[in-house]
């Protein structure tokens, strides 16, 4: 018999309810397509339902549950992720984190904030730049995402290059462990501490391993000075062998960024137009920032090395004014392919700097393969690439033509010394691909990490991993050779 309100005999939802109380649960289905899927809309999948706690305890009750009653269940933030990370292959409870959206504390002396799992990252930064800090990683989609999802893609963002991504800029996270056991692992602000590193374990698991419920995070003090330069080049080569040469000449930029032709003709087409050359091959976004007193002179020498790699023009932002539209264009680039084609496909692979002329050159020429337009926006300075392939899904077929279009380029990655993921996360959409870095015994030992944390493989099951293939003959032979060893 259905609580009054609830109108469902499903004695599951009846009793999450009972936990975070019957407004704070979704089980209609018309309420559950908006949580189909995340970012990475090429699939779709229906929750059980979605339950809504308010703080850490009853995020441990709803697991607990889930956890007696075999039931699967997995922690989703704002759903900006780009891999599937958060989306319900399993019919799972969704533990969406969005009320646990509170800053708890900051702490100036020690440069540390804490903040719950649904705080929206760029939030963190205008909540403390009035006394003069910032929080370093950015995303292209720090206005929406939350630190929570952060922490499980272990995001970057353009500033990455200097500052790092968000595991070097966290410092301690209560951790709701797959049984429902509430754990507190922290560094206490030291840097090296001894053991393990939990932290780096957990920072970029995809949630796989707990549901992060509070996060200690570094912030820094606002730089002296910054100063940003646009580079027009007529030739994709150039433009490359720039970011390589800008990194040579002992600059070490704290962002440096690539549009392509297609991806400029994107956001020029978009909401943030800046009026870039329609006719020039690619750009680069370069910022540093410091100590007033070296700005100046980092700025000449990173102009005088685009000089002499043949660009058409190089300018320095007059104001503050400007450099917020450079970075608003830029950072709106994504959004802004949907000006310009129906349906895209961002991919996420990482490469050798060195490496850049020759890979782009080899994406080019799967887009002519596949006959799908790509379109390379990317953090050019630590080689993290993101291609995007255009496609209309209406047309028959040219979903899976994206799909092996999107693959190639991370082989291509792969072939060159890079890896298939730099911040979006493996989730389901590159599981397959994770056998072009690791072997079959690799991927054997990092699924053993997750059955320590995650036995009952209840916790967001099908995400980060190929499906199984070899993995049982492998971990067969390897009980084999322990017991004759």
């Amino acid at each position: 018999m259905a609580k009054k309100g609830l109108q469902t005999s499903d004695k599951d939802i009846i009793n999450l309810a009972k936990i975070v109380g019957e407004k704070a649960i979704l089980y209609k289905q018309p309420d559950l397509v908006a949580y189909d899927c995340d970012g990475f809309t090429i699939h779709k999948h229906l929750p059980k339902c979605v339950v809504f706690p308010n703080s850490t305890e009853e995020v441990a009750e709803i697991v607990k549950y889930c956890d007696a009653n075999q039931l699967p269940f997995l922690a989703r933030g704002a759903g900006t992720g780009l891999s599937g990370g958060a989306i319900p292959l399993n019919g799972e409870v969704i533990i969406s984190l969005v009320k646990m959206k509170r800053l708890i504390s900051v702490d100036l002396e020690n440069r540390r904030a804490v903040v719950e799992p649904g705080f929206v990252n760029l939030k963190l930064t205008n909540s403390i730049a009035n006394k003069g800090y910032y929080y370093a990683p950015d995303p292209s989609s720090q206005y929406a995402c939350t630190i929570g999802g952060n922490v499980a893609e272990n995001a970057g963002g353009a500033h990455c290059l200097k500052y790092g991504v968000t595991t070097n800029h966290i410092l301690g996270l209560e951790v709701v462990m797959p049984n429902g056991e509430i754990v507190e692992i922290s560094t206490n602000g030291v840097a090296d501490t001894p053991g393990y590193d939990l932290l780096g374990l957990l920072t970029g698991s995809e949630g796989t391993l707990g549901i992060v419920t509070k996060i200690t995070v570094r912030i820094l003090k606002n730089p002296e000075a910054k100063q940003t330069v646009l580079a027009y080049f007529d030739k994709v080569a150039d433009g490359s062998q720039a970011v390589s040469d800008i990194i040579s000449s002992g600059i070490v930029p704290a962002a440096l960024e690539m549009m392509d032709k297609t991806a400029i003709e994107g956001v020029e087409a978009a909401a943030f137009p800046v009026g870039h050359p329609k006719d020039i091959e690619a750009l680069l976004l370069i910022e540093v920032d410091g100590i007033s007193a070296g700005i100046e002179e980092q700025i000449n020498q990173i102009l005088e090395v685009c000089k002499k790699r043949n660009v058409r023009e190089v300018k320095v932002a007059g104001s503050e004014e400007e450099r917020g539209r450079w970075w608003a264009n830029r950072k709106t680039g994504f959004g802004a392919m949907g000006a310009i084609s129906p349906d895209y496909l961002v991919q996420d692979g990482v490469i050798p700097r060195s490496k850049l002329p020759e890979v782009l050159a080899r994406i080019n020429q799967i887009s002519e393969e596949s006959g799908l337009r790509i379109s390379n926006i990317f953090h050019a300075g630590d080689g993290n690439l993101h291609p995007l392939v255009l496609f209309d899904a209406r047309i028959p077929g040219e979903t899976e033509k994206a799909l092996e279009a999107g693959s190639a380029c991370l082989q291509v990655c792969a072939d060159v010394g890079g890896t298939i993921t730099g911040e979006h996360g493996v989730g389901i959409e590159k599981r397959e691909e994770m056998r072009f870095v690791f072997t079959d015994r690799e991927i054997l030992a990092q699924t053993d990490i997750r059955e320590v944390f995650n036995p009952k493989n209840l916790l967001n099951a099908g995400k980060l991993f190929p499906s199984p293939g070899r993995c049982a003959e492998v971990k067969k032979e390897l009980k084999e050779a322990l017991k004759t060893s």
